[in-house]
């Protein structure tokens, strides 16, 4: 399986890519940034997003897309932006027939540093140990995605060992009579 992490933002979006073995040992592939100019009109900003996270796509074949889901601040201007900088990620990726995993803030920091009020350096830092990289991401906006990724692996990881239990009970039990 090859994940694509995305860490959503109108101003900033982070992308990674991450690959786990039939064993389930994450590797990691690559990271970057979509920037946008605040400066340009709205609907480009979007477009950007899409094209560039598209391109990722294309590039790299990932089976699954995983995204952080919006945190509602006080702005809410702020949040219906970046709603909208995931509807374009998400966008790209059901282009493409790619199943798309929503997680929250909370669950992501859950997955990689044990606690969900962790901050950025600490998932900075838990990322690259994890990935055993030999330094942390260039950018909270990359750790972040690649945080999202490790989550999906991990949650994806423990669905099929529930669907596999499920499917084994089910198994073992006696038909209906009609």
């Amino acid at each position: 399986m090859s994940i694509l992490g995305i860490d959503p933002g109108i101003g900033v979006t982070g992308f990674a890519v991450l690959d786990e073995s039939p064993s389930g040992v994450l590797t990691f592939n690559r990271s970057g940034q979509v920037k946008t100019n605040a400066k340009a009109p709205f609907s480009e900003r979007l477009k950007l997003i899409f094209d560039h996270i598209l391109e990722v796509i294309e590039t790299d074949h990932p089976t699954a897309v995983a995204l952080e889901d919006t945190f509602f601040g006080k702005n809410v201007n702020s949040a219906l932006k970046l709603g909208q900088a995931r509807g374009a990620a998400i966008l790209a990726a059901a282009f493409c027939n790619l199943p798309v995993f929503d997680y929250t803030p909370t669950a992501v920091k859950l997955a990689v540093v044990g606690h969900g009020a962790a901050n950025k350096d600490q998932v900075q830092q838990m990322v690259a140990r994890f990935l055993e990289l030999p330094k942390i991401l260039s950018s909270d906006h990359e750790s972040d995605a690649a945080a999202v990724a490790i989550c999906h692996a991990h949650s994806a990881r423990f669905q099929k060992q529930i669907d596999q239990a499920d499917h084994q009970m089910l198994r073992g039990m006696p038909r209906r009579r009609r």
